[in-house]
C-alpha cells in the first residue's frame, strides 16, 4: 500500500529514534541485532541489550585506532563489551573528550569472524542522526518479532546502504524577496530533500542569467563563523565575502549548505573544537571522533544549481575538492575565484592545516 512507509522513511524515524536513546532492529538476509547510538543509550536500555545476548560496540576505523583496538573488519572494529562494565566505559569508547585525562584501559577484545553488516550501517545510521559513529549492538534470533513485540523501527540493512550513499532529490519549496546591504535585488530559495535531512538554502543576487557561468560559492553552516564571528575558522568572512563581490558584479548564487562542522553537526563540532584545545590540529580531531577529514556531500550544491537553471558557474573557493566534484556532477566550472580573507593569529594553525592536509590553496 502507498501507506506503508519507503526505506527513506524508515531511516528518518530511525535516526529520530537513536538521538533520543531508543534502540532500532536492524536485520539483513544473515541474521539481526538490536542496535543503540552509544552517545545516547541509557543504563536500563543497555540491561534490556545484555538480557538478550552478548553486546558489543561497533566504532570506526579511525576511533578504533586512537583506542588501539583492532579493525578487523577494515573500515570498522566491534568490540566486545565486558560484563563488568557500565554506559560510562561504552560513552568513553565513543567519546574522546577524556582520552587524555583517563584514558581507556585495554586490552580491548574485537570481535573478528562472522558478518560486519549490521554493525557498518548502525554507524551509518548513527553518524546521519549527527551522533557519535558508534553504536551498541546485540545479535537478535528474530528481529521482526522483537520489533513487533516492542514497536520498535526496523531497518532493512541491504535496503539501507544504497539509500544512505545516494544522494537525495531536492525540491524547491518556495522563494521570496529578501533585500540585503550588498544587493536590494536579493531572493532566498528553500531546498528540502526528499529523505527528510535538513533543508538547504540558495541565495540569489540579482537576476543572475541562466545561458552564462554565474559566480557561485557553495558554502557549509558554520554558527560559529557566520553568526557569532568566531575568530578560529575564516568561514564568517569568506561568507561576507563572497556575498559583497556578487553585490558588486550584481549577479551571483551563493549556496548556503547545513552541514555545519564539515558535515558532522554542531555537537560533534563543539567536541572537536575541545579537542583542538587540547593539542590536536582539526583533522586530528574529526579523526579521534571517529569521523573521516571531510564528511560534506557537496552533490547537493550541484543538483541545487541544476534545479536553478545553472549549467555552468565561477566557483568561489579555495578548495578544488568542490571543483571537483561540480565537474563530476555536471555543473562546469569555467573559473575558480580564490576567496583568500580572514587569516587571523587565531586562526593561522586551522588554515594552516586546511592547506597542508585537505588541499586548500591558500
Amino acid at each position: 500500500m502507498a501507506l506503508d512507509p519507503t526505506i527513506a522513511e524508515q531511516l528518518s524515524r530511525a535516526r529520530a529514534d537513536l538521538r533520543m536513546g531508543l534502540p532500532v532492529v536492524i536485520h539483513d538476509c544473515c541474521g539481526a541485532a538490536l542496535a543503540g547510538a552509544a552517545e545516547t543509550l541509557d543504563a536500563t536500555r543497555l540491561a534490556d541489550l545484555r538480557a538478550l545476548g552478548s553486546p558489543h560496540v561497533a566504532i570506526t576505523a579511525r576511533r578504533a585506532e586512537t583506542l588501539k583496538a583492532r579493525a578487523y573488519d577494515g573500515d570498522l572494529a566491534r568490540v566486545a563489551v565486558p560484563d563488568a562494565v557500565d554506559m560510562g566505559w561504552i560513552r568513553g569508547m565513543a567519546d574522546p573528550a577524556n582520552d587524555l585525562a583517563m584514558p581507556m584501559k585495554g586490552p580491548h577484545v574485537s570481535l573478528r569472524g562472522g558478518g560486519a553488516d549490521l554493525s557498518r550501517a548502525a554507524i551509518a545510521l548513527a553518524k546521519s542522526a549527527r551522533l557519535l559513529p558508534a553504536a551498541v549492538l546485540v545479535p537478535v534470533p528474530d528481529g521482526p518479532a522483537l520489533a513487533a513485540a516492542h514497536g520498535l523501527t526496523m531497518i532493512d540493512a541491504t535496503a539501507a546502504g544504497p539509500e544512505m550513499e545516494a544522494a537525495s532529490p531536492m525540491r524547491d519549496v518556495i522563494s521570496g524577496r529578501v533585500p540585503m546591504a550588498v544587493s536590494e535585488a536579493g531572493r532566498v530559495h528553500v531546498f528540502r530533500p526528499d529523505n527528510g535531512a535538513e533543508e538547504h538554502y540558495a541565495v540569489e543576487i540579482g537576476r543572475p542569467p541562466r545561458d552564462r557561468p554565474v559566480l557561485a560559492r557553495l558554502h557549509s553552516a558554520c554558527f560559529t563563523g557566520d553568526v557569532l564571528g568566531s575568530l578560529k575558522c575564516d568561514c564568517g568572512p569568506q561568507l561576507r565575502a563572497a556575498l559583497a563581490r556578487m553585490g558588486e558584479d550584481g549577479a551571483g548564487v551563493l549556496l548556503y549548505l547545513n552541514q555545519e562542522g564539515r558535515g558532522i553537526g554542531l555537537a560533534n563540532k563543539m567536541r572537536a573544537y575541545s579537542l583542538q584545545d587540547q593539542g590536536f590540529d582539526t583533522v586530528e580531531a574529526n579523526h579521534r571522533l571517529g569521523f573521516e577529514d571531510d564528511e560534506r556531500d557537496f552533490r547537493i550544491g550541484a543538483d541545487i544549481l541544476k534545479r536553478m537553471g545553472f549549467g555552468s558557474v565561477r566557483l568561489l573557493t579555495n578548495n578544488p575538492r568542490k571543483v571537483t566534484m561540480m565537474q563530476g556532477h555536471g555543473v562546469e566550472v569555467t573559473e575558480r575565484v580564490p576567496l583568500q580573507v580572514g587569516l587571523n593569529p587565531l586562526n593561522a594553525k586551522y588554515l594552516d592545516t586546511k592547506a597542508k592536509k585537505s588541499g586548500h590553496i591558500l
